[in-house]
């Protein structure tokens, strides 16, 4: 299937998971953040969220500094 992730086309498993997601595209999911179709996913339900065809991932990292 085919997402937008932070709004490139990306490939997945027909039953890919937000986690799943996460560790394909994110060296370490502390501190990440996920929003899908503009609904924050929280991190307690990724291995449970089911992505599908054509949804709209957005996927940010919390940065320190000042």
């Amino acid at each position: 299937m085919r997402v937008m992730l932070n709004g490139l086309a990306a490939e997945l498993a027909d039953d890919a998971t937000v986690a799943e997601l996460v560790a394909r595209h994110a060296a370490s999911p502390k501190g990440v953040a996920v929003a899908v179709n503009a609904e924050v996913v929280p991190k307690s339900a990724w291995p449970q969220h089911h992505l599908a065809d054509g949804d709209r991932v957005e996927m940010l990292k919390a940065a320190q500094g000042g």
